[in-house]
C-alpha cells in the first residue's frame, strides 16, 4: 500500500482558493504595490487538491496566482500553517507574503523557474 504526498516550493492558488483579493494584477502592473501595505498580514488558502507539504520558514515558497491555468509569480511567502483533509485529499493553510516582485520580475520569473509548459505563462506572447 502506498500514499501520494506532494512536496512543493510553490503555493499556486486562485482567488477562490484564497489568493489575496487586494492584490490586483492590472493595478500592480501600473502602480506596483509596496510590501509595507501587506506586511505582517496572514492569509488563508483552502481546498488545494492533493496532500501537499511546503517548505517551512525561514525557507521561502514562491507565491503564484493562478488565473485560468496561467501562472503569475507574485513573490515569496512563508507557509505559516497547514491542514490536511485526508478524506477529501485536500490541503489548506495560512501564509504570509514576505516579498513582492516588481512587474518586470513577474514577467521574468516564469522563464527562470519554469522550464516546461510554456502555455502556463500568463505573460507569454505566443
Amino acid at each position: 500500500m502506498g500514499a501520494f504526498i506532494e512536496i512543493n516550493d510553490t503555493l499556486r492558488i486562485n482567488k477562490e482558493q484564497g489568493f489575496p483579493q487586494e492584490l490586483d494584477l492590472k493595478t500592480h502592473l501600473k502602480t506596483p504595490y509596496k510590501l509595507d501595505s501587506i506586511s505582517g498580514k496572514v492569509y488563508k488558502f483552502k481546498s488545494k487538491p492533493d496532500i501537499r507539504i511546503y517548505k517551512v520558514p525561514p525557507v521561502r515558497n514562491f507565491l503564484v496566482e493562478d488565473i485560468d491555468g496561467k501562472w503569475i509569480y507574485w513573490g515569496l511567502c512563508y507557509i505559516r500553517s497547514i491542514e490536511h483533509d485526508y478524506i477529501k485529499k485536500e490541503t489548506s493553510g495560512t501564509f504570509e507574503i514576505i516579498r513582492l516582485n516588481t512587474p518586470e520580475e513577474m514577467k521574468e520569473m516564469f522563464k527562470l523557474t519554469h522550464y516546461i509548459n510554456k502555455e502556463q505563462n500568463y505573460f507569454s506572447e505566443e
